[in-house]
């Protein structure tokens, strides 16, 4: 039986406000670039790969000033490019640039709270598993999720990213839960998916923009509204 259920942070539990999506469609304007939001969409759901997967071994966080214009030039070029706009490194740079000069602040997805909500009351224990290095305590807090969440576990504290196992089994430790009793929900194959599976967790793939995420093998869901159900067909099997 499941006792437990973990969360990747962004682009699952929250997303930036304003949109990303919104942010790049100004920035690509005001450097005479033309593209559709959901283009950038398609390009994000690319992109995201290539971060988590450099993001492994190396965290981006931890790179000079240097390298990380460098990263997220590449990482730019290749939303852009997807997205229907090949440019130059030096092109994406400006855009990346304008685009992160831009606050913005994390909300939750409006399916968040309920869904944490819903796990508790069934008996889950809830909590986040993220690459994010923040602090957790203070960020969920802020963005009122702090009151739905029973453990938070983040790569600073570790000292690993997803997908290595130990981010993963620092969470089981939390909850006190042999690893087939905990189902962690993200929406990367890499770090949540196959990282998860790879200490015997069991895992659910949240694909929100509906690109890129074929043949996964373990439930996709496309709202944390369908968790519920999943969850209670895992238990029947």
């Amino acid at each position: 039986m499941i006792k437990a259920v973990s969360f990747d942070f962004y682009n699952t539990l929250v997303r930036f406000w304003p949109p990303l999506e919104e942010i790049q469609q100004a920035a690509c304007h005001e450097l005479g670039l033309t593209v559709r939001e959901h283009d950038i969409t398609r390009g994000y759901a690319v992109a995201d790969v290539l971060f988590n997967r450099e993001n492994e071994d190396r965290p981006i966080s931890e790179r000079s000033e240097e390298d990380r214009l460098e990263f997220f030039g590449r990482y730019e070029q290749l939303i852009l490019e997807t997205a229907g706009i090949p440019v130059s490194l030096d092109l994406a740079q400006r855009v990346w640039k304008m685009a992160m000069s831009v606050p913005k602040d994390f909300i939750p997805f409006n399916d968040a709270v309920p869904a944490l909500v819903q796990l508790r009351e069934a008996g889950y224990k809830v909590g986040v598993i993220t690459n994010l290095r923040r602090d957790l305590d203070e960020l969920c807090e802020k963005i009122g999720l702090a009151p739905y969440l029973d453990f938070m576990v983040g790569s600073e504290e570790v000292g690993k990213e997803k997908p290595h196992p130990p981010i993963f089994m620092a969470a089981l430790n939390r909850v006190n839960a042999a690893p087939e009793e905990v189902v962690h929900v993200g929406d990367q194959v890499r770090s949540d998916v196959m990282g998860a599976q790879g200490v015997g967790m069991r895992a659910v793939l949240i694909n929100r923009s509906g690109y890129g995420l074929d043949g996964v093998d373990c439930p996709t869901i496309s709202s944390l509204s369908e968790l519920g159900e999943v969850l209670e067909e895992m238990n029947q099997a």
